[in-house]
């Protein structure tokens, strides 16, 4: 006997079509079910995040405080620019006004700036290493309440007590004038026995800079030590001044060392003015 075509052991042909459309339903119905099931497990995860995210946004879900606590949540937002050394740099800190009130309150009392001396060093020695005009002004001398508002954040930021910083040093650099790298900390072997340490600073810019008056760091990840770095050139890391951002930068490590990598300065400004408000933060409680 002769058989044409391929046929199926057992199977009418008439029943082929109805076989093979039935299996092909089951396939998607199969399809259909994980699809759902893995709708409602992604939906459930998206959901738990969204909870995550908005729960400590939420009025009256605040821990209570005590008695020189913080009596709502906040957030200021940040980018961690460098790790060595730390570095955070923080968008819009401060108002446009607000930065311009600081200018206002500084430019009346503007004088050179003067530099903390090693052993040995003088006056005349040191001349073109900080070529920048400034000013102290405390918080509590400005009656507008805006460095006050400043103080407060900076604490918030750096989660160290606004009694811990010194007054605001408010700089002004015009065409030309810069600030040659060095430390905010200062090494004992060479200023001598130290009552207190400058952990970190925070830099508030207080107006735009058209080209130049970046602040650089030439050691940030371990560039260019021990290779006989030239402190007046403007190389390395720089981050450039926008008005109204923060730049935080530690000066110690946890233990209390100096941290070698946060040697910094302030390139010189080639068009426009630098204003920049600075605040150094010690690491024992100042007296005001």
């Amino acid at each position: 006997m002769k058989f044409k075509g391929n046929r199926v052991v057992g199977m009418k042909p008439k029943t082929r079509l109805p076989i093979v459309f039935f299996l092909c339903f089951c396939f998607f119905l199969v399809l259909l079910f994980g699809y759902i099931i893995f709708s409602l497990d992604l939906n459930r995860n998206r959901s738990q995040r969204k909870f995550l995210q908005k729960f400590p946004e939420e009025e009256g879900d605040s821990f209570g405080h005590g008695e020189t606590g913080d009596s709502s949540i906040s957030s200021i937002p940040f980018q961690v620019l460098s790790w060595r050394p730390r570095i955070l740099y923080f968008p819009n800190f401060a108002s446009a006004e607000q930065c311009l009130s600081i200018i206002g309150m500084a430019k009346s009392k503007l004088k050179p700036s003067s530099l903390a001396l090693r052993k040995g060093e003088t006056v005349e020695s040191t001349k073109g290493i900080r070529t920048s005009s400034g000013t102290f002004i405390s918080a509590s001398d400005d009656s507008t309440g805006v460095l006050d508002f400043v103080e407060r954040k900076i604490a918030r930021a750096t989660m160290i007590p606004r009694s811990h910083g010194e007054a605001f040093n408010v700089l002004r650099y015009e065409i030309g004038q810069r600030y040659v790298a060095h430390y905010d900390a200062f090494n004992p072997a060479e200023y001598g026995p130290q009552s207190s340490q400058r952990i970190a600073s925070f830099l508030l810019y207080l107006s735009d800079v058209e080209e130049g008056g970046e602040t650089m760091f030439p050691y940030e990840n371990g560039a260019n030590m021990g290779v006989g770095y030239d402190y007046e050139r403007c190389i390395g890391f720089k981050v450039r001044p926008r008005q109204g951002d923060g730049l935080l930068f530690y000066s110690l490590y946890p233990n209390g060392t100096i941290d070698k990598t946060s040697l910094h300065g302030s390139c010189p400004v080639i068009k426009g003015e630098k204003w920049v408000a600075t605040k150094w933060i010690d690491n024992q409680e100042l007296e005001k």
